[in-house]
């Protein structure tokens, strides 16, 4: 099974210093290191809950473009 992200873990991968860049969307976690770069993707951030931001500029369909690397429980 996936590991669980707290609000602190996922902070730790925020696409900075070698870190991959994970993003939560809708209680999942996404390894979405190949649309940010040095921690970010037009502004936003990596390393937290992205969810109505993501769901601002894009479709969930865009989701399956990306590996499940966890679940998320703030």
């Amino acid at each position: 099974s996936l590991p669980e992200f707290s609000e602190a873990e996922l902070s730790r991968y925020d696409g900075l210093d070698g870190q991959p860049a994970y993003v939560a969307v809708d209680g999942k976690v996404y390894d979405m290191s190949s649309e940010f770069r040095n921690g970010l993707h037009y502004g936003y951030k990596a390393g937290i809950d992205q969810t109505d931001a993501f769901y601002s500029e894009h479709s969930a369909s865009l989701l399956s473009d990306f590996e499940i690397v966890g679940t998320y429980a703030p």
